[in-house]
């Protein structure tokens, strides 16, 4: 078998290395390990002169990372414009932030057409292809265009809305349509598949029976996949950051009182405004906790070009000033608002130094920063993970104490109880997550979506075979052969 594994957004794993988005993260130890071909965005666009797409091939652990130069003429509309202007805010249920015109949704498809047939480069007789992410919803059908007949899966990171909500996006039919072409679609929730599956009965007409659609491109399996991380690795990874120097500045600066931490990227879908809200009501609510709780956020900017963007990071800004006017002192600052990146070692001894994790999205997919603050906690003394229900990881972490991120005055109380509960407690609800993480994994998740993609292109009856995993010797003559013929 030859993997080859497609994202937009793709990690080299150098340890200092920050992480943007938890595809990234996900996929990183995933390529490492199965010997797969990591195809992505190199971060630059070429003009159409220039016919090879493929910028540089390097090895990644018993894997291998193929850069694409995405097509100059078609970049902006594909990615701020029909990607994240129309797709993003519809997938995570904001329709009334959609800015999108026909261009854009052209440019979307040739981008798509464009790595199709890049990937051709790399396509066998044995291959497999696993499509991530909002950014490919038509690469499947490309393919198949192209006259790919290997099995082809996709997954998605984000939620699916409600009809009512995808409705609203331009061209969504046509690209619904597209999507079927794909073998395998995964999703990270059943409320997220089984939306999709009333997407495609109301627009298409097609029916659901057993997680399965037939449509003109043939048989769509549906079905959910959690993504999850590697907890033992993690936890061991916070351990040994306590002594980076700075998780050790950190801790020294704290004189004591304790500490919530909420890491995300700069989106209006993590709820930002609402959590920093309800931490302004908490030290209200709380008079006891000023001076003896505060806030470190850690917000990385993101697509700062788009207009809503933009908008966030002056709004989130100006609430921090706001609230840190209010309840700080000459020698207390009560939130810490930081705009840049750590590497996930420098992030799992920060996680580890709060009593309190804050996860708190208006609506998301999983949000591995909830899984990754639980795996980091000291098993003797672990903190509190304090979670949104309308994150996907609330499916899993039920023993964390979830609210409403409308609520404000529900998340300033839970945020107290949170700051207060006892240990007893404490190591009760983290054993109980613990336990969950280390069942549903990132090699877990991996396993079971490959499993299923073969499956899709065997006979009914057929046993699946085991997946091999490619030697790194082999895996490195390969990259030889590679380099050679693509650069």
């Amino acid at each position: 078998m030859n993997l080859v594994v497609v994202s937009n957004r793709v990690a080299r794993g150098k340890a200092n290395e920050p992480m943007t988005g938890g595809l990234a993260a996900a996929l990183l130890p995933v390529v490492e390990n199965s010997g797969a071909v990591w195809v992505g965005s190199s971060g630059r666009v070429r003009d159409g002169a220039q016919m090879e797409p493929i910028a540089q091939i390097e090895q990644l652990g018993q894997g291998a990372l193929a850069l694409l130069d995405l097509p100059a003429a078609h970049y902006a509309g594909y990615y701020e414009g029909f990607a994240n202007s129309a797709l993003w805010p519809a997938l995570h249920s904001r329709s009334d932030l959609i800015s999108v015109s026909h261009d854009d949704y052209r440019s979307y498809r040739e981008v798509n057409a464009f790595v199709a047939r890049a990937l051709l480069r790399f396509h066998k007789p044995e291959t497999l292809f696993w499509i991530q992410d909002y950014h490919f919803l038509s690469l499947g059908v490309e393919l198949r265009t192209l006259g790919v007949k290997s099995p082809i899966g996709f997954f998605l990171h984000t939620p699916w809305p409600a009809r009512s909500v995808i409705d609203s996006v331009p061209n969504h039919r046509d690209l619904v349509t597209a999507m079927l072409a794909y073998d395998l679609i995964g999703f990270q929730t059943e409320d997220d598949r089984d939306n999709f599956c009333a997407c495609i009965r109301a627009d298409l007409g097609l029916q659901v029976r057993d997680g399965v659609v037939k449509s003109r491109h043939g048989r769509t399996r549906l079905a959910v996949f959690p993504i999850g991380i590697d907890a033992d690795k993690f936890a061991a990874s916070a351990a040994k950051a306590a002594s980076h120097p700075d998780v050790s500045r950190l801790r020294r600066s704290l004189h004591g009182e304790k500490l919530a931490i909420g890491v995300d990227r700069l989106d209006y879908s993590k709820g930002l405004v609402n959590r920093i809200t309800a931490f302004d009501r908490m030290w209200t609510m709380h008079p006891t906790l000023l001076r003896a709780a505060s806030l470190l956020q850690i917000a990385t900017p993101s697509r700062e070009s788009i207009e809503a963007y933009g908008n966030l990071q002056s709004d989130v800004a100006r609430l921090v000033s706001e609230v840190n006017g209010r309840h700080g002192e000459a020698d207390w600052t009560p939130i810490r608002y930081l705009n840049k990146g750590y590497g996930q070692g420098v992030l799992s001894g920060l996680y580890r130094s709060a009593q309190v994790g804050v996860v708190t999205p208006l609506h998301d997919g999983m949000n591995l920063v909830a899984k990754e603050y639980v795996a980091a906690q000291s098993p003797v003394d672990p903190g509190v993970l304090v979670l949104s229900k309308f994150a996907g990881a609330a499916n899993e972490l039920d023993a964390a104490l979830l609210v409403n991120p409308h609520d404000i005055d529900g998340m300033a109380r839970t945020i107290a109880m949170a700051l207060s509960m006892p240990l007893n407690e404490r190591r009760m609800r983290y054993e109980i997550m613990m336990t969950k993480l280390r069942r549903h994994s990132i090699q877990q998740w991996f396993t079971d979506f490959l499993e299923a993609l073969q499956d899709s292109d065997a006979p009914e009856t057929a046993e699946i075979a085991p997946l091999p995993t490619a030697p790194a010797g082999l895996l490195s003559s390969r990259l030889a052969s590679s380099s050679a013929r693509y650069h």
